[in-house]
């Protein structure tokens, strides 16, 4: 597979789970290709033994991604074509893959995605959870400042949010949500594709009573903060308007400038002074 001499960057997606998850294309490359980067090269060979494939391999993983770049571009100067591979889903979305693609473009060497399985895609389409806007921010950083920065980002997020969590830190990732989220709705996916894949509905404290020894590469879908979308619509109303609101609701006066408090951000007294001065 070669064009002008020089060779072609395949990042393909391989199945997350079920081996048959894999497209034809990915096949096809994968026969064809002089080399394939790797990110163990163990974990794929026995997916080339599956379909029965043999080509070099190489390590290509996070410990080793900046040499090992330098080793991929010249391959490629040199016209091998190279497929980009990681342990499962797709390469660059939280596995390596990201350095040499960037490089492979500055160098104006062509990067052609065979397309397939990737993880949050898959759980946030069987999730239930709004699928129209979505934030995907992988790991929670292990830093205490950055990991509060994230939270409250998901906190204040009205998209779909998308967490990666390995099973042995899903409990305190899930204390730390309970915090920020409180009744917001999760969805945790687990085993995607395998045989005991599972989908668990409910808010961070439901969540947590079944997942104290779950096992598996797990997502984490989070509904957005609908209250954020509620403050915004009462903001278009004019206070009058606000009120004969919840007035036409049958709701006692007092009540009502409690609930306009609650709905602007306002304290009560904000709220009677605005009132007295109209």
């Amino acid at each position: 597979m070669r064009e002008d001499k020089i060779g072609i960057l395949y990042v393909v997606a391989t199945p997350i789970g079920n081996l048959e998850d894999i497209t034809l294309r990915a096949i096809k490359v994968l026969q064809q290709v002089d080399l394939i980067a790797a990110e163990d090269t163990r974990h794929t060979l026995k997916l080339l033994n599956h379909l029965e494939i043999s080509k070099p391999l190489i390590s290509y993983h996070r410990h080793n991604e900046e040499i090992k770049t330098e080793v991929l571009i010249e391959k490629l100067k040199e016209g091998q074509s190279i497929a980009l591979v990681s342990d499962a889903g797709t390469p660059g979305i939280c596995d390596p893959g990201e350095v040499v693609i960037k490089k492979c473009i500055e160098e104006g060497i062509t990067v052609i995605p065979i397309p397939g399985a990737c993880a949050m895609i898959n759980a946030l389409i069987a999730s239930g959870v709004d699928t129209k806007e979505f934030t995907f921010l992988g790991f929670l950083p292990l830093h205490k400042k950055l990991r509060k920065e994230k939270l409250e980002e998901i906190q204040k997020s009205q998209k779909t949010v998308i967490l990666y969590e390995a099973p042995h830190k899903l409990q305190t990732t899930l204390k730390d949500l309970s915090v920020f989220l409180e009744d917001r709705q999760i969805v945790l996916a687990r085993e995607l594709t395998k045989i005991h894949e599972e989908f668990i509905r409910g808010t961070v404290k439901e969540i947590m009573e079944r997942a104290e020894s779950l096992k598996g590469e797990i997502v984490l879908m989070i509904e957005g903060n609908h209250e954020i979308e509620i403050e915004k619509s009462f903001e278009n109303l004019s206070l009058e308007e606000h009120y004969k609101l919840y007035e036409q609701q049958g709701i006692p006066k007092k009540e009502i400038i409690k609930k306009i408090a609650k709905d602007r951000g306002l304290s009560k007294n904000d709220v009677y002074q605005e009132f007295l001065e109209k």
